[in-house]
């Protein structure tokens, strides 16, 4: 560590629920509906990708072309997807998550930087009663460019009233880990198992997690102080 951290930013997807195989499933359904074959290389291309970027890619694979009018009703198809998939008690919090994210906002503000749409980060959050431990959530759509450009994590860090330089991130995918470290942040790993992170991207992690535990451990222990976390 730099120097003692105090503010915690998280991405959502793959660090705390479980919903990297769900979006990978509505886009090769969304593809195979309209005659066209995604691929495993698809998905790679797309991760950490905003909402109207991925749809933008989807829409055009699929043969729908780029209009704004294809590209928005792709989306919608695709997250309607994914909340019906949270309704039906299919996105579900990671072992550990919860705990990590109480122990972590009883100590500091916390912010949630995640490629997923607005309408699905709000239900996530919702659902799994964990709203109120965030001080600023913010999606890769509400900003010009989605990961590995580090806009999202810029914003995160900008709503907590933290210098990036003084806050954790957390990450599980390649482009996550580019993005809160090219913002400055210092960055924990916590691999995906199924789509695990390019070696280049794992080495700019100060940490690479096992699991929730040593993540929450870590941050606890680099964190400053005793900040008040978010409302509860």
């Amino acid at each position: 560590m730099r120097c003692a951290a105090e503010a915690v930013v998280f991405d959502m997807d793959g660090v705390l629920v479980e919903s990297e195989h769900l979006w990978e499933e509505l886009w090769t359904a969304f593809a195979a509906r309209r005659g066209a074959a995604w691929t495993a290389e698809q998905t790679r291309t797309v991760q950490g990708m905003s909402a109207p970027e991925w749809a933008a890619h989807l829409a055009a694979f699929s043969g729908l072309g780029t209009d704004d009018g294809s590209v928005g009703a792709t989306e919608h198809e695709v997250v309607d997807g994914m909340i019906a998939a949270l309704e039906g008690g299919r996105i579900e919090l990671l072992d550990g998550a919860r705990e990590m994210v109480v122990a972590v906002s009883d100590r500091a503000p916390i912010a949630l930087a995640s490629s997923a749409p607005r309408r699905v980060i709000d239900a996530v959050l919702d659902h799994h009663g964990l709203t109120r431990r965030f001080t600023a959530t913010v999606s890769s759509a509400e900003v010009p460019r989605g990961k590995p450009a580090p806009d999202v994590y810029l914003a995160a860090a900008e709503r907590l009233g933290a210098a990036p330089a003084r806050c954790l991130a957390v990450e599980d995918s390649s482009n996550g880990l580019r993005a809160a470290a090219a913002a400055g942040m210092t960055v924990v790993a916590i691999p995906n198992p199924t789509y695990p992170p390019a070696q280049d991207a794992l080495a700019q992690a100060a940490l690479a997690a096992r699991d929730h535990a040593e993540v929450r451990d870590f941050l606890l222990a680099n964190l400053a102080g005793t900040t008040e976390g978010a409302a509860r």
